[in-house]
């Protein structure tokens, strides 16, 4: 039996062509076997945000840390009811209280107060308005924020079209190989799927400071959404 193993098409190193050899094995093909991998991507402008935003707030004991940043949280939380931001789109993140030190040489180190923290992970489902909400928490006390972080949250469809492009990218491939070879495409023999939704990566932690003048802007742009597949066809 003949082979002819092609390049892959935007492969990926974890999703290489030995993997589907492998598992189709036993598949009898009484022509030419050829291994491809194709890529399918659509972009779709994303319609939820999820921002972690928080109150860090320090003080001489630990108790009275605590209760001013209770206090400063309490006031956050009801600034989201207030811009529409369901309960359920609100959960706590983190929470942390924490020593201060002062070092010296010679000496141990002594505590200088302490340092309480808490942090709230929330969606925000209208995308506009995600600025505003913003400046309405720093309004109320909340001095670190870390993201945007777009996602589309259903991503379904989008994936099916990403899926036929996958597809029709590797027929046009094996068609390519085929007549170049003399053959032509007898069947798919095996399709297997790789990859997937992955929305945009956290971003970095950034600290902000009341919003007196210029409104807070995002920019969500468009959300890549691929699928790679790994398939086999045979030639005769």
């Amino acid at each position: 039996m003949r082979h002819i193993v092609a390049a892959a098409l935007l492969a990926t190193s974890s999703m290489g062509v030995p993997a589907v050899a492998a598992d189709i094995a036993t598949v009898p093909i009484a022509g030419t076997r050829l291994d491809l991998v194709a890529e399918g991507e659509v972009r779709r402008a994303p319609d939820i945000a999820t921002v972690t935003a928080g109150v860090v707030t320090q003080a001489p004991t630990a108790a009275a840390a605590m209760a001013e940043n209770a206090r400063r949280m309490a006031a956050a939380a009801t600034a989201l009811r207030r811009a529409g931001v369901a309960d359920r789109d609100v959960r706590t993140a983190s929470l942390s209280l924490q020593p201060q030190y002062r070092y010296a040489d010679g000496q141990p180190p002594a505590i200088t107060g302490y340092q309480a923290s808490n942090q709230l992970a929330v969606t925000l489902r209208d995308i506009g308005r995600a600025g505003a909400v913003l400046d309405a928490l720093v309004g109320q006390g909340v001095n670190q924020i870390s993201g945007p972080d777009f996602a589309v949250e259903h991503p379904d469809t989008a994936l099916d079209e990403a899926r036929g492009q996958a597809l029709a990218a590797a027929r046009a491939r094996a068609n390519l190989y085929a007549k170049a070879a003399g053959l032509s495409v007898a069947r798919i023999v095996a399709i297997s799927e790789g990859g997937g939704y992955d929305p945009t990566p956290p971003r970095p932690m950034m600290m902000m400071a009341r919003a007196e003048k210029a409104p807070t802007m995002l920019a969500p742009g468009e959300e890549k959404i691929g699928v790679t597949l790994n398939v086999t066809f045979e030639l005769r």
